[in-house]
């Protein structure tokens, strides 16, 4: 660790892509670029099937199709043998690849640090993963970008289990970060656990200055490779790279102690890992072992990322947490949440231990030694039993410091399962403004309407005077499907923006609470608090939206 927050500039780290050579990313993005090796570009070369299975890790389409690419040479052949040199591991002649990349040549790709020699055979192979990456611009025209990005070689891409500081690339669970993050302008972001880069690409689009932290050198020194290699596109000045860009080395939020964001994001090391006396910490996978027992690295960070929040300012962050057998699945997060923070978490699936260990030992090829697979599974399952843990659960977090102490907190632990869209940032982020915007109006005034994406749908049995089940459902965002009450749909139907919410629930008490009140004593009181109610959860949850008046 650093012994104060200042900049990481190494440029050469041992095993990692040198960043200290701009010359030569200058040339080496000038020919990525020239030879159309971007996410398009691979595409039309692979075609529909072969690039849907190496999204899924598996080459052998893909290696199929550059080989007759490069058979038939039809004007692809160059970027055939990147793609074969960097996305399936395949080694190439210095000469093929003095060809494809003709400013930077084999020999500035040995300077770099991105391929190393075959011995004995002539032939260069990939030292790391350089694949491009990229996202597509808003409405307005803002906000895309091309990149490439480096990070050591996948568990496909190479023999053996992954070396313990591997640094990991472009993975489904940094993209599921990057579409919940809620975009918005901030002077001061921090990318907690960078890896590769990935958030920090991102937050350059929207965030003034970006501090990037890692508990890995290496990590850190890809980083800042990729930040250099994208200079131009994320809208970095290489001369002057700490105008936009700080580099910390450090575990947790040590590095950043005393200092205050307004976002941010963070994809830790949550992966529960067994622990045993006296392990060495060496052996930890740094990508995914925070070296804590339990779900207690989460645990920590949820406690601790307020301290390191601006009035006003959010934390973003995916985690694991276990559940105990008979506890629901949010106690344990319940737990972890400080009085006067704002918090939702949403728990997306929960496994069991079995499957859990499963899907971690595959994760670093702990497959390929028998003998080690076994007793690593014994292991995993034998640190769950001593927790008393029967599940899993993984989800997103939201945090938020409030920007006044005397407003009401948002508490949110909910269960989505069934699929949602993508990005789904922009909708949790407004959810988040109305609920404020509920805070600081209420209802009674309010002129609502019903969103655009939402639909009725009625069942009633056959011949039956009234439907026995009315239901609302989301096309967009959550997909929320709410079931509604006589009362509330009845409310629903009336939201055209012509009338106040007070106006309708006024309107609906007179007719129903009233006629229930002469039969059977109900109050109409509570009639009416109890409708307002649940339409303020419709407006959270988006079926019903305020209208501009």
């Amino acid at each position: 660790m650093l012994k104060s927050p200042s900049e990481f500039t190494a440029g050469n780290t041992p095993d990692a892509p040198r960043s200290d050579l701009p010359h030569l990313l200058t040339a080496l993005a000038a020919d990525l670029r020239q030879l159309d090796y971007t996410l398009d570009g691979v595409a039309r070369l692979l075609g529909p099937s072969a690039s849907a299975a190496l999204n899924r890790d598996q080459i052998i389409p893909a290696l199929l199709e550059t080989e007759r690419a490069v058979r038939r040479d039809e004007g692809n052949a160059a970027l055939a043998a990147v793609v074969r040199l960097w996305l399936l591991a395949e080694p190439q002649a210095g000469e093929t690849l003095d060809a494809a990349l003709p400013g930077i040549r084999a020999e500035g790709l040995l300077t770099l640090g991105l391929v190393q020699p075959v011995p004995g055979s002539g032939l260069l192979r990939a030292k790391a993963d350089l694949r491009p990456y990229g996202w597509d611009a808003n409405e307005d025209g803002s906000g895309g970008a091309e990149l490439w990005v480096a990070s050591d070689l996948a568990a496909h891409q190479q023999e053996g289990v992954l070396r313990h500081d591997h640094v990991l690339g472009i993975g489904q669970a940094s993209t599921t970060l990057v579409q919940t993050t809620i975009r918005r302008h901030t002077e001061r972001a921090l990318d907690l656990g960078t890896g590769c880069g990935i958030q920090t690409f991102h937050l350059l689009h929207h965030c003034q200055h970006v501090t990037a932290t890692d508990i890995s050198e290496r990590a850190l020194a890809f980083t800042r490779f990729n930040i250099l290699l994208n200079a131009e596109a994320l809208s970095v000045d290489p001369a002057r790279l700490e105008d936009r860009v700080s580099l910390r080395l450090g575990s947790l939020l040590d590095p950043v102690a005393g200092e205050e964001f307004g976002l941010v994001v963070s994809n830790p090391p949550f992966v529960i890992t067994p622990r045993t006396a006296g392990e060495d910490v060496s052996e930890h996978f740094t990508y995914r072992d925070g070296g804590l027992p339990g779900d207690d690295i989460v645990a920590s960070l949820v406690a601790a990322l307020p301290d390191v929040l601006a009035p006003g300012g959010t934390a973003q962050m995916l985690g694991n947490w276990e559940v105990t057998a008979g506890s629901e699945w949010q106690e344990r997060p319940q737990a972890w949440v400080r009085p006067g923070i704002d918090a939702w978490f949403i728990q997306r699936e929960q496994v069991g231990p079995e499957q859990y260990a499963e899907t971690w030992l595959q994760d670093a090829s702990e497959g390929r030694d028998r003998q080690h697979y076994r007793d690593a599974y014994a292991a995993y399952l034998a640190d769950f039993e001593s927790r008393n843990v029967n599940g899993i659960g993984f989800g997103m977090v939201w945090l938020r410091r409030p920007p006044a102490p005397e407003l009401p907190i948002t508490s949110r632990f909910e269960e989505i399962t069934h699929p949602i869209e993508h990005p789904i940032g922009p909708h949790l982020g407004a959810a988040v403004e109305r609920t404020d915007w509920l805070a600081a109006h209420g209802l009674e005034d309010a002129y609502l309407l019903v969103a655009d994406d939402v639909t009725e749908e009625r069942h009633q049995r056959p011949g039956a005077e009234h439907p026995g089940v009315i239901l609302l459902r989301q096309g967009a965002g959550l997909r929320r499907t709410n079931l509604l009450s006589t009362e509330l749909a009845g409310f629903v139907s009336a939201c055209d923006g012509d009338l106040t919410a007070g106006q309708i629930a006024g309107a609906l008490e007179a007719l129903l609470g009233g006629g229930m009140a002469g039969e059977d004593g109900f109050d109409a009181g509570p009639f009416r608090t109890g409708l307002l109610a649940d339409v303020a959860n419709l407006v959270r949850d988006g079926f019903l939206v305020p209208a501009a008046k």
